[in-house]
């Protein structure tokens, strides 16, 4: 196409007027007249903890359900909370990507077992999950229990079995399950910070 500069300057003039007008209401269209409604209005926002890594970054996820008994609500959105301490509202890639780890059909969802010489993985409560555990920890700890040494000396040890606690959790909540582990006689302890 050839244009000379007088023309030029008739196609601009004519491109800032239109979209002047358009800018100041006179669209002939409904749909920009239209205003949109913001996509979190409506949402529910709920403040967790990142899954992934030990820096325990603060997330605010914000989720969609009428709030009626026996619904469940759908996560719409997660960010970065900004009032945290920790990330200060950003995430890294792996935080940034929570949503499709939230809605992956290969999300582990409720507690399975794999009993000896099965193949398959089967589904159980979350009751018969703890109480499984709690009797095959409570069986391990009643055949290795050491209350004493070569020497005589009382030092009540287990150390069969071990215990690697998750590094996002709070001072306190570590404090107690540290407690809890030691009360057990319990030496193989570590946190998921130091791994």
């Amino acid at each position: 196409m050839d244009m000379n500069r007088r023309q030029f300057f008739r196609v601009s003039s004519a491109g800032l007027v239109g979209s002047s007008l358009v800018a100041l209401g006179f669209s002939p269209t409904a749909a920009l007249a239209e205003a949109r409604n913001f996509k979190l209005a409506r949402a529910t926002e709920t403040r967790n903890t990142c899954p992934y890594c030990s820096v325990g970054c603060g997330l605010i996820m914000y989720s969609l359900g009428d709030k009626a008994k026996n619904v469940t609500s759908e996560i719409i959105h997660i960010e970065g909370d900004p009032d945290h301490p920790v990330n200060r509202g950003t995430l890294c890639p792996k935080g940034a990507g929570l949503l499709d780890f939230v809605h992956s059909p290969n999300r582990l969802k409720w507690p399975e077992i794999r009993e000896p010489g099965a193949k398959e993985w089967k589904r159980v409560s979350w009751g018969e999950a703890m109480d499984r555990l709690a009797k095959l920890m409570k069986a391990d700890r009643d055949a290795n229990f050491i209350a004493q040494n070569a020497d005589g000396k009382t030092v009540n040890r287990w150390l069969s079995t071990g215990m690697l606690c998750a590094s996002a959790s709070s001072n306190e909540s570590g404090y107690i399950t540290h407690k809890a582990m030691r009360s057990l006689g319990m030496l193989v302890f570590d946190n998921q910070a130091r791994v």
